[in-house]
């Protein structure tokens, strides 16, 4: 994430000893831990959100069911609309 090296590390904690000193440096550190966790909860929160409304637009929507035909068997031929108005009577 950061690119900071070990020195890099150790500057900056004693420049956050000097400016805030040793007794309250632990509530400033909690408080930045805390902050760190609630960041990280919204932006996983909206990133699955991004995730779901990006897949519910690639899904295509499912085809609508056919209707239920007769079966045509190798030597007969379909029935007319007549024929199977008729036979619906």
């Amino acid at each position: 994430m950061f690119n900071i090296g070990p020195w890099e590390l150790i500057l900056i904690l004693v420049v956050a000893l000097i400016v805030v000193g040793p007794g309250k440096l632990p509530e400033v550190a909690k408080s930045l831990g805390k902050a760190t966790r609630e960041f990280k909860k919204a932006t996983t929160g909206i990133k699955k959100e991004f995730d779901e409304a990006i897949k519910s637009v690639d899904e295509p929507a499912a085809p609508p069911k056919a209707e239920s035909q007769p079966s045509i068997v190798a030597g007969q031929t379909a029935p007319s609309e007549t024929e199977a108005e008729e036979g619906s009577k």
